[in-house]
């Protein structure tokens, strides 16, 4: 009879441990930590400090990534997930965290999409780094773009040397278009009708 009794109250301790666990398992699963509030200005804040420095980066940084932007890149993420996420590491912060960098980037997209002054702000404009053959050497200064790297480009394409080239544009979005003399008179007259 005793141990019957005692069987019992380990069943019951079992069953306690057990319900404090499943308890204690969804507490840390749906249950933040910090505000959804300061989540979604942390994950704002984030959002805005990488598109400034992304943007401030230059556009070779989007185009023609190296070993040392990715590794910037891994390390600045790394560093940055703290401060997005605060002291919570709950499911649910980490929803709202990433939804609120898709909703930011959704906005964003369409802001630019919509507005051209928008578009020269946040993401910038094309740069000319050689026009009817020849270098301009102040452009590749200014976006660290080496004149081998050009070359190499346009190898790429198909041209044998620079010379050969009428037009290379580093568009915003980092790729390096590069034409031939039809090509760049088309890229000029559509550029001279949008005013960028």
């Amino acid at each position: 009879m005793a141990r019957r009794g005692r069987d019992r109250c380990a069943l019951a301790e079992r069953s306690c441990v057990v319900e404090l666990l499943a308890a204690s398992l969804l507490e840390d699963l749906f249950v933040p930590q910090v505000s959804l509030l300061e989540k979604v200005l942390r994950s704002l804040l984030v959002f805005a400090f990488l598109v400034a420095a992304l943007r401030l980066g230059g556009k070779r940084e989007l185009g023609q990534i190296n070993v040392l932007d990715l590794a910037v890149l891994l390390l600045a993420s790394n560093a940055l997930q703290n401060a997005m996420i605060g002291a919570d590491d709950s499911l649910v912060g980490g929803v709202v965290g990433a939804a609120t960098l898709f909703l930011a980037n959704y906005a964003f997209v369409r802001v630019v999409f919509r507005s051209r002054r928008a578009s020269r702000i946040l993401e910038g404009t094309p740069r000319v780094l050689l026009e009817h053959g020849r270098v301009l050497e102040r452009a590749l200064r200014s976006e660290a773009i080496t004149e081998d790297e050009m070359r190499s480009a346009a190898l790429e394409r198909g041209f044998g040397e620079l010379t050969d080239v009428d037009l290379i544009v580093l568009e915003p979005n980092g790729h390096m278009a590069i034409m031939g003399r039809e090509a760049a008179g088309a890229w000029r007259e559509r550029h001279a009708e949008t005013g960028s």
